[in-house]
């Protein structure tokens, strides 16, 4: 890894402790309720449908929450993450739940390599992920390599426009500052909190990369997957703006007045085509 990227696996290290107590994770209810599914899982099952028997790869799966979802409903799982402290977390989540999962410690771009060249029906990679990556092509050509023919990625991820908005103001505004487009050099951010839970970290500088619509439509195309669907949400996981509006299902939007303004999210489905066809 380059220094960028070291630099946020030492913040993820940092996450993990925070994020296992946070009321937002809620891992102790996943632990003692066997039908508990993550909140990013039972919206994405709609998309992926019904993934009993299917070999599942979760890239970038912090501690695995989400991951040990998709077991729950029946998938064959494995999740990859940078952050050691994160899969040593997912293993014990698996092991204190009792749900099946495989973890392993691989920097993305690395995936292939550390799985061997195994393949998978899907690949899955849940929100907030892609933004930590600095080449959205080669990201797009590790997903691919590691389906199966006839399988698919499924992406639901920030959108290039809200990562574009600038949040850090106190106000109703939507006032583009950040690339919208993929640059070669990050957005640097230091802060010593982070999204969900109570606590510090101590290595709080943290680097993001953003990739525009066009050019995440394009790294998939041109690595050989076609792209089946590609939509476009008013909701997001998480507070983004500080006027957005936590609704009852516990998203956030814009201000009805702003609503249908700006795209939030943006989820993409891609099959690798079957041999021969």
């Amino acid at each position: 890894m380059d220094a960028h990227r070291e630099a946020n696996r030492r913040n993820w290290d940092d996450r993990v402790p925070i994020h296992l107590g946070s009321e937002e994770y809620a891992v102790e209810r996943f632990v003692a309720d066997p039908g508990h599914l993550s909140s990013v899982v039972e919206f994405d099952r709609e998309v992926l449908g019904d993934v009993a028997g299917l070999r599942l790869l979760h890239l970038q799966c912090h501690f695995g929450k989400d991951t040990l979802s998709w077991a729950r409903l029946g998938a064959e799982v494995t999740g990859v993450d940078f952050s050691e402290r994160a899969v040593a977390e997912a293993r014990r989540l698996a092991e204190r739940s009792g749900v099946p999962g495989r973890f392993v410690t691989a920097e993305v771009y690395d995936a292939g390599e550390a799985l061997a060249g195994e393949r998978f029906d899907v690949v899955y990679t849940g929100v907030g992920a892609i933004n930590w990556l600095p080449d959205i092509a080669g990201w797009a050509r590790v997903a691919a390599g590691l389906l199966d023919p006839g399988g698919r990625l499924y992406v639901r991820e920030g959108h290039p426009v809200l990562w574009s908005l600038d949040w850090r103001e106190d106000d109703d505004e939507l006032s583009i500052r950040f690339p919208y487009f993929e640059t070669r050099d990050p957005v640097e951010w230091v802060e010593d909190h982070t999204y969900a839970g109570e606590g510090t970290l101590a290595n709080p500088t943290q680097y993001e990369w953003n990739h525009g619509i066009g050019e995440i439509v394009t790294a998939v195309l041109d690595a050989g997957l076609e792209v089946r669907m590609l939509r476009e949400h008013r909701e997001l996981e998480w507070q983004g703006l500080p006027h957005m509006e936590e609704g009852p299902d516990g998203r956030w939007r814009l201000p009805p007045a702003q609503r249908d303004l700006v795209p939030l999210m943006f989820s993409l489905l891609a099959v690798r085509p079957a041999a021969g066809g």
